[in-house]
């Protein structure tokens, strides 16, 4: 991937922590330029409360030899998007790449209670970070994506769309409608992006080793599984790293418009770019959630990673 995306501009909104944190940092190891906004920075915390930074995730796309520009910029607030695509516009004239991942809700989630019993705050905050926020992002950013064909939009989210066309049994009302609008947001700017020559994809990737799911486990990337005794069905777990590269092979990809309008999962890509996780394997994680732990086995991720 060295220099395959070099000269192009890539936004990753919501790039603080986690997957999108990864993504940013595989577009810049691929040459892009990139843009990391977020709500947290070194002197400022957003509703999240947790240490990671827009200027920690910058140095680590600089340390993989890219360029990034941290931005502070609410999602929700359209006269900060709006700025914001001011800023890219005067730097480059154009995006190549949007990676929506703006979220930070996962602390709202009263998990498995009804709407009728779930705060209401709570409940209406996720839907704003989950699809307004998105929406607000869209509006102000996609003129600058269709100044060129070829554009990518990537909306982030949890689940493929066959494993949510039903109910998360266990989350929320709220949860589980703010990820699901992934799959239709990608569906719609994919036909409104059609004509431009633009393609927008909603991306999942598995059970995702997040700075904050570590921190559930008490363990670090380095001896993560440990955790497999408290949860053995954490052995399907991926490194964000492996949802940034496929990311990053998706928008270096001449023919992504084959998949436009599509969810897709960081197991699902790997396979077909021939891409592997830090450790050598290929975590296929909604088949393996599908087959094994919703069905009821034992936790053997052999044949899944």
């Amino acid at each position: 991937m060295s220099g395959a995306l070099r000269g192009k501009v890539a936004l990753v909104a919501g790039g603080t922590r986690g997957a999108s944190r990864a993504i940013a940092v595989e577009l810049g190891r691929a040459g892009a330029t990139v843009y990391v906004t977020g709500r947290t920075t070194r002197t400022e915390r957003s509703e999240v409360d947790r240490p990671e930074s827009i200027e920690d995730t910058a140095e680590l796309v600089a340390a993989a030899g890219g360029e990034a520009v941290p931005i502070r910029v609410d999602h929700l607030d359209p006269a900060r998007v709006k700025a914001l695509a001011e800023r890219i516009d005067a730097d480059h004239g154009r995006l190549d790449v949007l990676v929506d991942g703006v979220w930070g809700g996962d602390h709202y989630i009263e998990w498995g209670k009804p709407v009728w019993e779930h705060s209401l705050e709570g409940a209406l905050r996720q839907i704003r970070l989950g699809i307004d926020a998105h929406v607000i992002t869209s509006h102000h950013l996609l003129p600058l994506l269709i100044r060129r064909p070829g554009g990518l939009v990537v909306e982030m989210t949890d689940g493929t769309a066959e494993y949510n066309a039903r109910f998360r049994k266990g989350t929320s009302l709220s949860f589980y409608v703010a990820k699901t609008a992934a799959h239709h947001l990608a569906i719609a700017q994919a036909e409104e992006l059609r004509p431009h020559g633009g393609v927008a994809v909603a991306m999942t990737p598995g059970w995702l080793r997040s700075e904050a799911m570590l921190e559930i486990y008490g363990v670090t990337e380095e001896n993560w599984r440990d955790a497999l005794v408290k949860e053995p069905h954490f052995g399907i777990s991926e490194s964000p790293t492996f949802v940034g590269r496929t990311v990053a092979a998706l928008a270096a990809d001449p023919d992504a418009a084959r998949f436009t309008g599509q969810t897709l999962s960081s197991g699902q890509l790997a396979k077909i770019y021939d891409v592997d996780d830090v450790d050598g394997s290929r975590p296929d994680g909604w088949r393996y959630l599908v087959e094994v732990q919703d069905a009821g086995k034992p936790a053997d991720p052999t044949g899944y990673r």
